[in-house]
């Protein structure tokens, strides 16, 4: 089974660069099957990581942040692949 852990957080104002490289800088304590980070409007940040796992099993996080580089507590979500498809 394929399980996705998406992690997102909203820089504090002015801080989006610091926490993008913040993040880029944050290793897990074994490698995921893929990890893409993103960026959008408002400085957020999303992280999603890719494992072969069952859906309650025990992955490695990314940790939360210093306070001062986001304006709340970080968001995560656990999903699991349903399939993929491709494009026509």
């Amino acid at each position: 089974m394929t399980v996705a852990l998406m992690w997102e957080a909203r820089a504090a104002e002015g801080r989006g660069e610091d926490l993008l490289a913040w993040v880029r800088r944050q290793g897990l304590e074994r490698e995921p099957l893929r990890r893409e980070t993103f960026r959008a409007p408002q400085d957020r940040v999303l992280v999603i990581t890719w494992w072969d796992a069952e859906y309650d099993a025990k992955l490695p996080e990314l940790p939360e942040p210093d306070s001062e580089l986001v304006r709340r507590p970080v968001h995560r979500w656990r999903f699991e692949s349903v399939g993929t498809e491709t494009g026509s």
